[in-house]
């Protein structure tokens, strides 16, 4: 599909694209750049790619397809620095979680006869660099690609069965509602899951031990998603606030109501919300996006095979 695959950036994201891409037999060519000279080594040591480079432009220069697959704050110096070895009829393309401050970032640096068809692969893990890619990331996973108005639908189409091949659902729409929708699916919740970690570890009357000993719960699950990038999550915050600051205000908006329940004692409005809420859970699991097994799928001891 493309002789020439440049990665810029090779951190999770990037290395499960370079491990599903050759599994998929999709790619002659696999450059891959990154601005660390240790991350670079170690990504030759893991042999994710063919080719190396600290220079992004020489990763990109004749490349079919560029994926810039760094933070969202970078992406726009990064394709002004690759801007003059893009060739033509090359596809350029990102991996960040918002997409508006993407597009406004990277279009005005494209040059003519270059394909821009932004994409957000909606999966990954707490975990970073390029050990933690595996090519199974994105197995029926959704892609959401945003094209800019006036994207040759050739382009768009190559790149949607690109993501198709690495196993993800691809589905397309403006950058506009992809940050809307993101905001409450994923950015929210990493807020809010930062912010509860946070508070834990702020109270004067717990201990750290008394934190940790007591995880078993849902602070738990909370920690592991607080544990993500955190240069990811400040840039996706900072290019995501009109977005993420509306689903705030609704969110505190629907936190009073509770407020208000817990207070009067309105069990029948708790009950009402707590069945609506575990219909949806229901529904992910359904849907593929979560396995159904007890508790999110965690081994336990009693799982592991009799010893012989």
């Amino acid at each position: 599909m493309f002789p020439r695959l440049a990665l810029i950036g090779i951190g999770l994201i990037g290395s499960s694209i370079a491990l599903a891409a050759r599994r998929a037999g999709i790619v002659e060519h696999v450059a891959i750049s990154t601005r660390s000279e240790k991350t670079l080594r170690r990504a030759e040591e893991l042999k994710l790619g063919d080719s190396y480079h600290l220079s992004a432009g020489d990763a990109a220069r004749g490349a079919d397809c560029v994926i810039l697959c760094t933070p969202v704050g970078s992406v726009g110096a990064l394709t002004a620095e690759i801007s003059a070895v893009l060739k033509p009829g090359a596809i350029i393309s990102d991996v960040g979680s918002v997409k508006s401050a993407i597009v406004a970032a990277m279009k005005p640096h494209i040059p003519p006869g270059v394909f821009f068809v932004p994409a957000h692969p909606v999966a990954g893990t707490e975990y970073s660099g390029p050990d933690a890619g595996f090519a199974e990331l994105f197995e029926n996973r959704w892609c959401i690609l945003t094209p800019p108005e006036g994207t040759d639908p050739a382009a768009v189409e190559k790149l949607s069965r690109f993501w198709s091949a690495l196993g993800s659902n691809v589905e397309k729409m403006t950058p506009e509602h992809h940050d809307r929708v993101l905001a409450i699916t994923s950015h929210v919740p990493h807020l809010i899951a930062y912010n509860i970690v946070g508070t834990a570890a702020d109270m004067e009357n717990i201990t750290q031990s008394e934190v940790m000993k007591f995880s078993a719960g849902g602070f738990r699950d909370f920690t592991r998603i607080a544990a993500s990038d955190p240069t990811m999550w400040r840039d996706v915050f900072l290019n995501n606030r009109e977005a993420v600051l509306e689903m705030l205000q609704r969110f505190n908006e629907d936190l009073t109501a509770l407020q208000r329940a817990i207070r009067w004692g309105d069990g029948d409005k708790l009950f009402e919300l707590f069945t609506r809420t575990r219909a949806i859970r229901r529904g992910i699991v359904a849907a593929g996006q979560e396995t159904a097994a007890p508790d999110f799928g965690r081994p336990h001891q009693h799982d592991a095979p009799p010893k012989k």
